[in-house]
């Protein structure tokens, strides 16, 4: 098949394509709006397989037109949308372009494909979807409910429609393991956001592999969750990193210990766990490591004027307004803090650049929300 791999130079898109190239596909195209991360892909994947067809396009996917004439032109087949930002503070502090990026990048992806009659769509999604407290987890909520609503609203369209949800990959470029490793090569503190805060991990590797086999499954729009196995407290992790560097834990009980763990609070929207399912009863598939869920969505006919009302807002960086339509828009978001949009507080006259997320929070970011 022709496949397409949006987002194809971050994390997540660059180790699809990798486990693409294996399977040896006709060809491939790579889409990125980031220059420098297509090219190292390109790079990368032009050395693995040199017969393959492999076409680098830099564009945005919010561009349905865009979009439209690239699936148009390839002929595309099945497309992978891994496309979006993910990293929660940022989110956070960048509203209405997480919005945009998030949602509206996901919405003209989808619209394309069922018009340009692509037989697979798969939508990369994130446990941070499942009952959101961030921007981030809200608009990747929402452009599930996007792929849902307009996948049911005409069944008759010939294509298999999923979504793959799953938690934190070790070696993606927000890891925690990379920086925890440069914290403790500067001697520490290693920071922390809260001592009983955990996450699931998998390895990039199992993660790509397992977007593709559930991707194979998709028949009716359904939503897979990987099996992340048991979560994992981060405070432990940190111990373990330490030790195996061949250093001690510096705390009350041992002062003479070699890098001390400093808990620095929980960021605006994160959460102490996350979790993989919003039903009950998940149902298992032909394969051990993948459940299948329904959750509930929007129909498209309620759905459509919200979404207008949406965009126009995130467009005029009516940021308040927004958040407050994500929170109409997905039911099960919760936030408990305040805005921390950049732009907002600094038009408003908020901005404590002394206190500001940037120096007291950014700077010292563990990556656990990557």
């Amino acid at each position: 098949q022709i496949v397409l791999v949006t987002g194809a130079g971050g994390s997540i898109g660059s180790e699809l394509c990798r486990q693409i190239v294996k399977i040896k596909p006709k060809a491939l195209i790579l889409c990125e709006l980031n220059e420098f991360s297509l090219y190292k892909i390109f790079e990368e994947l032009n050395t693995i397989n040199q017969k393959l067809k492999i076409i680098p396009l830099i564009f945005n996917v919010q561009d349905e037109n865009k979009v439209n004439e690239v699936l148009k032109i390839f002929k595309v087949e099945t497309v992978y949308h891994a496309a979006a930002y993910k990293h929660v503070p940022l989110v956070e502090s960048n509203i209405c372009e997480g919005v945009l990026n998030n949602v509206f990048g996901t919405y003209s992806v989808v619209k394309a494909c069922i018009q340009q009659h692509v037989s697979n769509f798969v939508l990369i999604s994130s446990d941070k979807a499942v009952r959101p407290t961030n921007i981030m987890g809200a608009t990747k909520r929402l452009s599930e409910i996007c792929m849902q609503a307009l996948y049911h609203q005409d069944l008759s369209k010939k294509i298999n429609m999923s979504i793959v949800r799953f938690g934190n990959v070790l070696e993606s470029s927000g890891s925690v393991i990379p920086k925890f490793k440069q914290q403790i090569k500067q001697g520490g503190p290693i920071t922390l956001t809260h001592p009983e805060v955990t996450r699931y991990f998998m390895t990039i590797t199992e993660a790509a592999e397992l977007v593709i086999q559930a991707g194979a499954m998709s028949k009716n729009g359904d939503v897979f969750v990987l099996d992340m196995g048991k979560s994992v407290k981060i405070k432990d992790l940190i111990e373990h990193i330490i030790y195996l560097s061949g250093l001690s834990v510096k705390d009350e009980k041992y002062p003479e210990g070699d890098i001390e763990i400093k808990i620095i609070g929980l960021r605006p929207g994160e959460k102490l766990y996350e979790e993989l399912l919003l039903g009950e009863n998940p149902q298992p598939t032909e394969h051990p490591k993948i459940q299948k869920t329904q959750d509930l969505f929007t129909p498209f006919d309620k759905l459509k004027k919200d979404l207008d009302t949406l965009k126009s807002m995130s467009t005029n960086h009516q940021v308040v307004a927004v958040k407050k339509m994500l929170e109409k828009m997905v039911s099960s978001y919760v936030s408990e803090y305040e805005i921390v949009d950049y732009t907002h507080m600094e038009q408003e006259g908020l901005m404590n650049h002394e206190k500001s997320p940037t120096n007291k929070q950014f700077g010292k970011i563990t990556g656990i929300n990557k």
